[in-house]
């Protein structure tokens, strides 16, 4: 019965997406206040519908109900609880589900909380939500129906994907979805403004706290499932340019230049046509991930397999999605008014800089990651596109993007000092000399590109200081006055500053974890010794251990240090009865400036011919500054979130006063 009440309130939330699509945009175009008012209660009952439907099919997983397709597909009895309910997401009708119910929150959220957007915009928006809603609503009734009965019920089920298994992805597919539905509130306001034909300061910063919100989450996504690639997959890497993770970097790169181009908008009203667009294709890209995940176009750890009927199923929503907002941006762009202008060398310049860098890196992604796709449907050879063409072609557009974020922030509006500014970075330029000196001693044997990449990390990262120290006249005033300034800076600001950090963070972990990172592959026994990377690694046993679902041999292996132990790890080799799967259980031990990371591989041979264990001995230099870097964005969107002036519009200039005796003209 519960099963049954999850269906009937999956249909109602069709129903409801499809009285928010239409009755409140033809309310808007007639201006009826009354049909307008419709799309509020149509999308909070959305949104409960699908909570309620969603709720169901938890319940079905934690109770075992294996007369559900999907759960007897994707569970299993024995299955502790904590993965019992993330495989409610970890297959592809769960997940459809997750996204259809995250998209919902959002319209709900713009409906409870949008009372100071005018009525018409408000009203498209929602509208637009809901059409969204209605595509991916019949996507999943009609192909994914998540609720299908099989009769008579199995015993046990088939149990959920091993690799799946794992705390990580508690996290990280729920704080995915947010990021790449997160990107529809800026889609729906971008075709709302182009319906209703108007683009201002107070619809940039309408946009903007929703583009970060959906920023901030697809941070934390990527995040999450580079660690959990990292520690889970035993490969002791941290990215591998997988199409599916280039899927979720391309939005994340088209959003952060979102988030800076509205900012010209709001500040200078210019970049309107610019950022509307970027508006749509970040949506765009999004949508292009959840086709290529779903269709079976791409081969990877993440991607779900499915049946065509369901990609040519997304491929229609994706084309009428795309191809329609694109085609209304092209009539409705050329009749918007653009303003602002700025010489080249100003603040919106670098914005401009920073986009045109953004959008040539996703480019370059794109081209990398559909390219073998393309050669495949025209002759039907296979290529692969690695690490090696993204080294080379997005690497060398990143470096000056990086250089231009510690500048940009102190250049002024409309005309600025280029001199000036640098003359501002000194201490940041002596930053990066210093750092780029140490690493020469540190690793004077190269790789050459990474010693001045470490100093352009630092200058970055002391560079968003002096920004700051600039704004509150840090040394070059009172302390009273300093304090006074700090108090009174905006919380944007400050959430700038430290995003601005956090990527220096990022960028100095990415280049110690590919640069100088050590690797060895050897076969051990019990009580065999090795030094690695300065460290003695001692093998001390091996034995057998039952989990819940899986059996387990595991190593205990000492890690010393100049005649001190540091820990004791302990890497598993899983092997999961029902899925017939082994897994790998990498251990690892963090100093926060470096990682010890050991895996455990399969029996093997010495070279003396006796038995042992394949062991794989990674040193991960500033491999955890990635993570934390990341959290420090996180941190910084989460405190630019707070500003008031993000919640609230843009103020409407006041009507001039007219002198006694004079009426003010019409406008």
């Amino acid at each position: 019965m519960i099963v049954e009440i999850g269906h009937f309130a999956l249909v109602l939330a069709l129903v409801a997406a499809c009285v928010q699509g239409s009755v409140p945009l033809v309310g808007a175009q007639r201006n009826r206040a009354d049909w307008m008012a419709i799309g509020t209660p149509s999308a909070l009952l959305q949104f409960i519908f699908l909570a309620v439907s969603f709720a169901c099919l938890t319940y079905a997983y934690v109770v075992s109900d294996f007369s559900v397709v999907n759960v007897m597909a994707n569970s299993h009895s024995q299955k502790p609880l904590l993965y019992k309910v993330t495989g409610v997401w970890g297959n592809h009708e769960g997940s459809m589900l997750l996204w259809v119910l995250i998209l919902a929150l959002f319209g709900a959220l713009v409906a409870l909380f949008g009372g100071n957007l005018p009525a018409g915009l408000k009203a498209r928006v929602i509208s637009v939500q809901g059409w969204i809603g209605i595509a991916f609503l019949a996507f999943t009734l009609f192909t994914s129906n998540p609720f299908e009965r099989i009769f008579p019920p199995p015993l046990d089920g088939n149990d959920l994907n091993p690799l799946l298994q794992d705390p990580g992805l508690a996290f990280h597919p729920p704080m995915l979805y947010v990021g790449y539905v997160g990107f529809s509130m800026a889609f729906s306001f971008a075709v709302a403004a182009l319906i209703e034909g108007r683009i201002d300061a107070a619809w940039a910063r309408w946009v903007r706290p929703w583009t970060l919100v959906a920023w901030v989450f697809l941070t934390g996504g990527i995040a999450l499932g580079s660690w959990w690639a990292y520690y889970e997959l035993g490969w002791g890497g941290w990215w591998f340019w997988d199409p599916v993770e280039n899927v979720s970097f391309m939005p994340w790169l088209l959003g952060t230049a979102l988030l800076h181009s509205a900012i010209v908008v709001e500040k200078r009203e210019a970049l309107k046509i610019w950022t509307v667009l970027l508006a749509i294709l970040t949506f765009s890209l999004s949508l292009l991930g959840t086709f290529i995940v779903r269709s079976g176009l791409l081969t990877s750890v993440h991607a779900f397999a499915t049946d065509p009927e369901r990609g040519v199923f997304i491929l229609i929503i994706l084309l009428i999605t795309i191809g329609g907002s694109l085609a209304l941006f092209a009539i409705r762009a050329p009749q918007m008014r653009s303003g602002g202008i700025f010489a080249p060398i100003s603040r919106e310049g670098g914005l401009v800089l920073n986009n045109l860098l953004l959008a040539t890196a996703t480019a370059t992604v794109f081209l990398g990651t559909l390219y073998p796709l393309f050669v495949e449907a025209l002759d039907g050879s296979r290529l692969t596109v690695g690490p090696p063409f993204f080294d080379a072609t997005f690497v060398p557009i990143m470096l000056p993007l990086i250089a231009a974020c510690a500048v940009g922030p102190l250049l002024a509006w409309k005309r600025a000092d280029l001199a000036g500014a640098l003359g501002r970075l000194k201490f940041a330029a002596g930053a990066g000399i210093l750092v780029l000196l140490a690493t020469l001693m540190f690793a004077d044997d190269g790789p050459w590109l990474a010693i001045p990449a470490m100093g352009l990390a630092a200058w970055l990262f002391v560079g968003a200081a002096s920004e700051w120290a600039e704004r509150v006249k840090l040394f070059r005033a009172p302390f009273a006055e300093t304090r006074r300034r700090a108090a009174h800076l905006p919380r944007s600001a400050y959430g700038m500053t430290i995003a601005h950090m956090g990527l220096a963070i990022v960028m100095a972990g990415i280049i110690g974890a590919s640069a100088w990172k050590q690797e060895e592959i050897l076969v051990m026994q019990n009580g065999e010794s090795i030094v690695f990377a300065g460290y003695d690694v001692t093998f001390l046993e091996m034995r057998r251990i039952q989990g819940p679902n899986y059996v387990a041999e595991r190593a205990s292996i000492r890690v010393e240090q100049d005649g001190e132990q540091i820990a004791v790890l302990t890497p598993e080799k899983r092997f999961y009865p029902v899925q017939g799967m082994p897994t790998t259980e990498a251990a690892i031990h963090t100093t926060w400036l470096s990682d010890i990371y050991i895996a455990l591989g399969d029996e093997g041979e010495t070279n003396a011919g006796e038995a042992g264990w394949v062991v794989r001995l990674y040193y991960e230099p500033l491999v955890p500054w990635l993570w934390v870097g990341s959290l420090v964005m996180m941190i910084g969107g989460v405190v630019s979130l707070s500003d008031r002036r993000l919640r609230v519009g843009a103020p409407q200039p006041k009507p001039a006063k007219a002198p006694s005796g004079q009426a003010v003209p019409a406008e």
